[in-house]
């Protein structure tokens, strides 16, 4: 009996056991620029991947550059992983530029797609005038000895590597695999995980031979979190929320107890303050555009007949262009123009609205209280001679007549009102 039943059971133990032991392959995908989110992301998969006991970890990357201080983070974590982390610029079509070559120099195995390129990590930034020559200077030369420093790492080709900084090199997938820059060239994720089976590398002071060929691939997707974190990211979407911010705030304080211009106005200001908290920001352009509303709320008030509207315009364009500083980025990461001249002209259009309409309401004749009865039209309830008493919007008034006599029943017009007592004369 126990032997029957040691039959039935051997198969099950046999499955159990081969599932416990089998090979896995994370897989993560970073298709974007390099930024907190991305940064975080590879952090998470790379410990998702340790701590599921992955035969390695697989980097999908696509990015155009980003961040020179995500760039950093996720160079670390990459060079300290303690498993295997491959970077496969795929899919065909796709790049690995700026920020990106420093990522894939990185890794383990660098690896490529048929048709995608890399290169192109000069740092961009702003341009002209001798103090921002010698700070490019000083960014470029650091940048040149942090990717010399991945490269003799990971016995990579260091002169395409400083090259690629300092010239601003790219070159594609079969370039770089005969310039030693990259490991190997595969058209799909399969193929790769082919190409690298028992392969060794060097982990953790540990040699470790892959075992990929027949691994079971999981991806990791990017959760809520890290997508919002992503969206955030775009100084598009901070410039967007820091102006409504402004807005919502001003709504309500301007119409207190309206309640929802405020809501709106708080978090959008956190969600602003969030987003320009990831992204290298030049506090002069935000100081300008602070100005700038200013301005435009002070037009508003004093009569400068558009010169304050003019400068709150000049500030607030200024500031947008100024606001996130391109020289602390390996790719030029700033505001879109079809962003900033919208906004501009919107918010230009909006006060010269208010304006004319508060210079409407300051002209406009008063229609209550006592200077709101002066020129209207009442009617004599009995002869003024030179008092007497008329009626007014249904309102009865002592009143003098200004222009001697004046009969019960004739229409007269309020010309001046003193101690509650009208001043009338004939309604012609």
């Amino acid at each position: 009996m126990n032997r029957t039943v040691a039959r039935l059971l051997f198969p099950l133990f046999c499955v159990l056991a081969s599932s416990a032991f089998a090979q896995t392959v994370h897989v993560v995908t970073i298709d974007g620029t390099i930024n907190p989110a991305s940064a975080d992301y590879l952090h998470e998969g790379i410990a998702n991947a340790t701590d599921a006991g992955a035969e390695c970890l697989v980097v999908r990357l696509n990015t155009p550059g980003g961040l020179l201080k995500s760039t950093r983070v996720m160079v670390s974590d990459l060079l300290t992983a303690k498993i295997p982390v491959v970077v496969y610029v795929s899919p065909s079509g796709a790049q690995s530029a700026s920020a990106g070559v420093f990522i894939t120099l990185a890794a383990d195995i660098a690896a490529m797609a048929p048709g995608t390129n890399i290169g192109a990590a000069h740092p961009v930034g702003m341009q002209g005038g001798e103090k921002d020559s010698i700070m490019n200077e000083k960014a470029t030369n650091d940048a040149a000895a942090f990717i010399r420093t991945i490269s003799e790492k990971r016995h990579r080709n260091v002169r395409w590597a400083e090259d690629a900084v300092r010239k601003s090199i790219s070159i594609t997938e079969t370039e770089a695999l005969r310039d030693s820059v990259i490991d190997l060239v595969a058209s799909s994720l399969k193929e790769l995980l082919k190409e690298v089976d028992g392969r060794e590398v060097t982990v953790d002071g540990r040699t470790l031979s892959l075992s990929t060929a027949s691994a079971d691939i999981i991806e990791r997707e990017m959760d809520w979190r890290h997508q919002i974190l992503n969206v955030l990211s775009d100084p598009n979407i901070a410039y967007i929320f820091f102006l409504l911010g402004i807005y919502g705030l001003m709504f309500e304080l301007y119409n207190p107890g309206t309640i929802l211009p405020g809501v709106v106005g708080a978090i959008s200001l956190i969600l602003a303050f969030y987003s320009l908290h990831t992204l290298p920001i030049n506090y002069a352009g935000l100081a300008l555009i602070v100005v700038g509303i200013i301005l435009f709320i002070l037009e508003i008030k004093i009569t400068s007949y558009g010169l304050l509207s003019l400068g709150g315009i000049v500030a607030l364009f200024l500031g947008s262009i100024m606001l996130v500083d391109s020289d602390s980025s390996l790719e030029f990461i700033s505001i879109s123009w079809g962003i900033i001249v919208p906004a501009v002209l919107l918010t230009a259009l909006f006060f010269a609205v208010a304006i004319g309409f508060g210079i409407k309401a300051q002209r406009r004749k008063p229609t209550t209280g006592v200077e709101g009865i002066v020129g209207e039209i009442g009617e004599a309830l009995s002869d003024l001679n030179p008092e007497g008493r008329v009626r007014v919007h249904g309102e009865i008034w002592a009143a003098t007549s200004a222009e001697g006599k004046i009969k019960k029943g004739t229409k007269v017009k309020i010309h001046q009102i003193h101690d509650l007592r009208l001043t009338v004369v004939k309604n012609i």
